[in-house]
């Protein structure tokens, strides 16, 4: 197990070094401009299309399976997790205050990135036998730059087949039993178990039945989380300005050790901030379009607008709420890690604090699993064909007990790899079809104007 550990870590320090950062920030901010900012601009629009999108459309000639909300809320399902409150505990404990600013910056220019995929995901999503409307890197990659570039859409499947096990199964599942033991005392063997027959009887009725759950469980958990966020700071209202004055220099200086908290370099706030902020939003991954590719819409750009408003909700409101709700209470210097620092703060404030966080870690780490199982679920049937589909559900609810006994650290360190490993192939051909994102948008909106004008005409 140490040799396995050590060979994890090497892979994970060379795919996590300075080419992914500026891989992850430069593809974002070249497609940011490539868009004229549209993401961060038309962030009104993308609200109106989604509340547009909630119900599912009975127009027969509307191609996907779920609503353009409900695919929304499958994509937040797998990134509002252990991401949110235990990713941006651990990269403030690592990095300092200042890797919130850095997962700030990561998440602006992964709008534009989140867009991008959901657009292109629409636009090459295929038919697969069941009639289910399927998509994602792997299909863009294939049918957008062709036949030659096949073998990076495989690499693609393959690293997500994998990775899902780590990010979206035993990652969660592990979080969320060290929290519900310590904080109910129940072991984390039998939350393992509860947990398995949760998923179990959600996943085998497809994405479906995951989209209704998700569409119901996610938008509750969510306002829930973030009420019991806005109460610690608002109780800590004067910290605030100190706060953020503290982020923005410990963005770009070192921080002494004082109290529980070691020190850490600019270095380590810009690796941890960029590395847990895409851990949490998963912009660049290229998980989020498998999502979003079953959306009932026939216009591309429509579901990317939908799409990037996963990354603000996920990172500048959740993420931002967990940051700050740590550092104004000063649960930042008293040594915690992960969901334990945030249950920390949120007890600093709130009677029961550490219940809500332990109760929101539990929905949302359930909802992530339901999330990246879809993820997983087509990157198998990609390489396998539909045949492997069923196995790999069984196989999935089986890995969830496993995960909630195995050692943290090392889940940890392997999704972190696994995420980059992913990424890689999805940043390339993000950046190789830009110009495809770059004129279905123009077109896009050279229409609406139209629309607008002769509305406005008439």
């Amino acid at each position: 197990m140490d040799v396995l550990t050590e060979l994890i870590k090497t892979i994970n320090s060379f795919v996590w070094g300075t080419p992914m950062l500026v891989m992850i920030l430069g593809v974002g901010i070249f497609l940011s401009f490539g868009l004229r900012l549209m993401p961060i601009l038309k962030l009104g629009t993308g609200f109106k299309l989604l509340w547009s999108g909630r119900i599912p459309d009975k127009d027969k000639t509307m191609k996907g399976e779920i609503s353009p909300f409900n695919a929304l809320m499958t994509s937040l399902s797998a990134t509002i997790g252990t991401g949110n409150i235990a990713g941006v505990a651990t990269a403030i404990f690592v990095g300092g205050p200042g890797a919130l600013f850095w997962m700030w910056c990561t998440a602006l220019v992964g709008m534009a990135t989140k867009f991008a995929e959901a657009v292109l995901a629409v636009k090459y999503r295929e038919v697969d036998d069941n009639g289910q409307h399927i998509g994602g890197p792997m299909y863009y990659i294939k049918n957008g730059l062709g036949s030659k570039w096949t073998w990076l859409g495989t690499a693609f499947a393959l690293f997500g087949s994998f990775a899902g096990f780590g990010i979206g199964n035993t990652v969660q599942a592990n979080s969320v039993a060290d929290a519900i033991s310590s904080n109910f005392g129940i072991p984390t063997w039998v939350t393992g178990v509860v947990l398995m027959l949760l998923v179990g009887a959600v996943l085998m009725g497809g994405i479906k039945r995951i989209a209704d759950v998700a569409g119901k469980l996610v938008p509750l958990m969510t306002v829930f989380y973030i009420a019991a966020g806005v109460a610690v700071l608002l109780l800590n209202i004067s910290e605030i300005p100190a706060a953020f004055a503290l982020i923005i220099k410990s963005a770009f200086s070192p921080v002494a050790a004082q109290g529980g908290f070691a020190g850490a370099a600019v270095w380590a706030a810009i690796r941890f901030g960029v590395a847990r902020g895409v851990f949490s939003n998963e912009a660049g991954l290229g998980s989020a379009p498998i999502a979003h590719a079953s959306a009932q819409t026939n216009n591309p750009v429509a579901q990317g607008l939908v799409a990037m408003l996963g990354t603000f909700i996920d990172t500048l409101i959740v993420c931002t709420i967990t940051g700050l709700a740590i550092i104004v209470t000063g649960a930042w210097t008293s040594g915690e890690n992960g969901a334990s620092l945030t249950s920390f703060a949120f007890s600093q404030s709130l009677p029961m604090g550490n219940y809500v966080v332990a109760v929101a870690l539990s929905v949302f780490a359930f909802t992530t699993i339901l999330g990246w199982s879809v993820y997983s679920e087509k990157c198998v049937q990609y390489l396998f064909g539909l045949k492997a589909v069923k196995p790999f559900r069984v196989l999935w609810t089986i890995v969830v007990p496993l995960g909630a006994v195995a050692s943290l650290d090392f889940i940890w360190l392997l999704a972190d790899t696994l995420n980059a490993m992913m990424a890689i192939p999805n940043l390339i051909a993000l950046a190789l079809l830009s110009p495809v994102v770059f004129a279905l948008t123009r077109e896009y909106f050279l229409k609406k104007r139209e629309i607008d004008a002769k509305e406005a005409n008439s």
